[in-house]
């Protein structure tokens, strides 16, 4: 899963910010609003963090925000467009150890992924499955959520557009089997990369435990060191409901790295900069809408500027 180059990066970094331009709009507004023409005081500190909470970043990461531009700037004039770049700053410095595409190198690599039911977990394989497909890789997916006959039917139709053969079993078929089955065929037929779709009922939390462990178990029979890569994908638009269901995952499963969609559809974009900041988790991959071409690889400045509203262009220099 490598970076584009030239012109479809400028693309991709337009899309980016179009895509964040809910998120961005209230911030820029916002900050607008705060830095009238006088000296930086604390009033205007304490409403620039509660315009970043509002913005879903999260009380901690909120206030190491602020903290750190007003140590710098305390008591001097400074313009709305110099906050959002001096925040933008230090966003990608919080970003830039988390930005980590996930490259494989694994034969085959077991790629599980987990999430709650409309999180956008069957498009991400989906997309990443073409992804892999587009640098070379024979992909093989697994409709491991047997429950959800749309998701079955979802995934064969990536499996279709991509050139990647799905397996699949009858409605209410134990996953875990499923998967099996899936990992034997990838190590018999020679293919790159497994990728395992999972039910995603959280309501019954002790269930969906009990299953992805025993789907881990399972796999482990055939692979020890298997799943080698656990993806959690999340919906931006739930906000710090994102945060629980980090933890609520990661007790569950190893999680090894996160994947965050729908950033086009949320003024709430700021989640992903909580989220690194207190979890620490690799962000593999972003998607900013519902085409093929819309998850790219996680990029930390081009993420940080984009939330702060600006131009591709300058993404760019």
């Amino acid at each position: 899963m490598s970076e584009s180059g030239g012109t479809e990066k400028r693309g991709w970094f337009g899309r980016l910010r179009q895509g964040l331009s809910r998120s961005s709009t209230k911030l820029a507004e916002g900050i607008t609003g705060i830095f009238t023409k006088r000296k930086l005081d604390q009033e205007m500190l304490d409403e620039l963090e509660e315009l970043l909470i509002q913005a879903d970043l999260g009380a901690g990461t909120s206030a190491e925000l602020v903290a750190e531009f007003g140590r710098t700037r305390f008591g001097k004039e400074v313009t709305p467009e110099e906050v959002r770049g001096a925040l933008a700053g230090e966003i990608a410095e919080i970003l830039e150890p988390v930005a980590k595409p996930l490259t494989p190198t694994e034969t085959p690599a077991v790629v599980l992924v987990v999430g709650v039911n409309g999180s956008g977990k069957t498009t991400t394989i989906g997309k990443l499955a073409r992804l892999w497909r587009e640098e070379g890789k024979r992909v093989l997916l697994a409709a491991g959520d047997t429950f959800r006959a749309a998701a079955v039917e979802q995934l064969q139709i990536w499996g279709e557009r991509v050139g990647a053969p799905v397996v699949v079993k009858g409605a209410g078929a134990d996953p875990a089997g499923l998967a099996y089955e899936a990992l034997e065929r990838a190590r018999a037929e020679g293919f790159d990369i497994l990728l395992i779709d999972t039910a995603g009922r959280l309501h019954t939390k002790a269930n969906l435990m009990e299953e992805l462990k025993k789907v881990i178990r399972v796999l482990r029979k055939l692979d020890e060191s298997a799943p080698h890569h656990c993806l959690l994908v999340l919906d931006a638009t739930t906000g710090q409901n994102a945060l629980a269901q980090v933890e609520t995952f990661k007790s569950m499963v190893d999680v090894t790295g996160l994947v965050v969609t729908k950033l086009d559809g949320t003024a709430k974009g700021g989640v992903l900069v909580a989220l690194a900041d207190r979890f620490k988790l690799p962000v593999h991959a972003i998607g900013v809408g519902e085409s093929a071409d819309d998850l790219r690889p996680f990029s930390a400045e081009g993420f940080a500027r984009s939330l702060m509203g600006f131009s591709a262009a300058a993404d760019q220099s």
